[in-house]
């Protein structure tokens, strides 16, 4: 059996905006998230992490944020290629952890739609997906709130 674990971490600052883009789900606020594509952190660092658990690089060598294409794009793009590489390469994908880091918008109400959109993303049980936040007790750059920061890990299973 071929069990392989990967990491991801992503960072996207505030700006204008009136709402941001968390694993899949519009939330409204009073400022949205910058970056090339949609900039959800979430469905960026959980891409990631699937990119490193096949030892496949990161979301910026498969859709550079130089390549006008991908301006505006929606996240869930970069996450279904991601998983398509899963199957295509005979893993499963068994386990999703992502948590978010931030002290505004508040993430716990909107942890179950999170969770039931990444579920009809990657075709996965709920069961085997966790999403949940902390605060950085008003630390650093996410305690400023000046953005949000996210990890995941992916679980891969090759019989």
């Amino acid at each position: 059996m071929d069990v392989r674990t990967g990491n991801g971490f992503d960072v996207h600052r505030f700006g204008p905006g009136d709402h941001v883009m968390l694993c899949g789900v519009a939330i409204p606020h009073d400022r949205g998230l910058q970056g090339h594509s949609d900039a959800d952190v979430g469905l960026h660092t959980i891409t990631d992490a699937i990119y490193g658990a096949l030892a496949m690089g990161d979301i910026g060598q498969h859709f550079p944020p130089s390549d006008p294409q991908w301006k505006g794009a929606e996240s869930h793009i970069f996450l279904t290629h991601a998983a398509g590489l899963v199957r295509e390469r005979g893993f499963t994908l068994t386990h999703i952890d992502c948590t978010l880091i931030c002290e505004h918008p508040k993430v716990g109400p909107h942890a179950r739609a999170m969770r039931h959109k990444l579920q009809e993303l990657l075709d996965i049980s709920l069961d085997r997906i966790s999403v949940k936040a902390t605060t950085s007790e008003r630390l650093g750059f996410t305690g400023r709130g000046e953005g949000i920061a996210c990890l995941a890990t992916a679980t891969l299973v090759k019989p």
